[in-house]
C-alpha cells in the first residue's frame, strides 16, 4: 500500500478563471459564509428553543452547558486531527481526551433528551440543532485555519 501524498499549496494546481489566479485549497467566500450561517442558525436556534422551553432553569443550564461543551470538544478534535495531518506534534493523551469529550457530549445530550419529559418534536429539534452546531463548528474552524494559512503565505 502506498503512503498518502500530502498536498500543499506549493504543489497544488493553480486554477485560472477570468484572469484571476485562485488556489483550489483556499476556502471560498460562499463556503465560509455558509459555514458561519449554519453555526449561527444551529446555536441561536438551540438557545431560542431553550429560552422558550417550559423546563426548569437547572435543566436549561444542563442543555446549554452540553452545547458549549460539545462545541469546544469538536473544535479540539478538528484541531488535533489537522495538526497530526500536518505533522505537528499532538500527544495521544490530548487526542484521546478530545475524542472522549466529543463522544461524552453526544451521549450526555442523548441521555438527557431520552429521559426528558418533552414532546418528540422538541427532542428532535434539540438533537438536530445540536448536530448542526457541532458540524458547522468543525467547518468554521477548518475555514479559519485554512484562511490563516493562506494569509500567512501571502505576507
Amino acid at each position: 500500500m502506498e503512503p498518502l501524498q500530502h498536498k500543499t499549496e506549493e504543489n497544488a494546481p493553480i486554477v485560472k478563471h477570468d484572469d484571476k489566479v485562485r488556489n483550489p485549497l483556499k476556502p471560498t467566500a460562499a463556503f465560509v459564509g455558509a459555514s458561519w450561517f449554519a453555526l449561527l442558525a444551529g446555536t441561536v436556534g438551540y438557545c431560542i428553543g431553550l429560552w422558550n422551553a417550559t423546563m426548569e432553569l437547572n435543566e436549561k443550564g444542563y442543555y446549554f452547558t452540553i452545547l458549549l461543551f460539545g462545541l469546544f470538544a469538536v473544535i479540539s478534535v478538528q484541531k488535533s486531527v489537522r495538526d497530526r495531518a500536518e505533522g505537528l506534534a499532538v500527544t495521544d493523551l490530548y487526542y484521546g481526551l478530545s475524542w472522549f469529550a466529543t463522544i461524552a457530549a453526544l451521549i450526555l445530550l442523548i441521555v438527557g433528551l431520552w429521559n426528558a419529559e418533552l414532546a418528540l418534536s422538541e427532542k428532535g429539534f434539540y438533537g438536530m440543532s445540536f448536530c448542526l452546531s457541532i458540524f458547522s463548528a468543525i467547518a468554521v474552524q477548518k475555514n479559519t485555519r485554512d484562511a490563516k494559512m493562506f494569509e500567512d503565505k501571502e505576507l
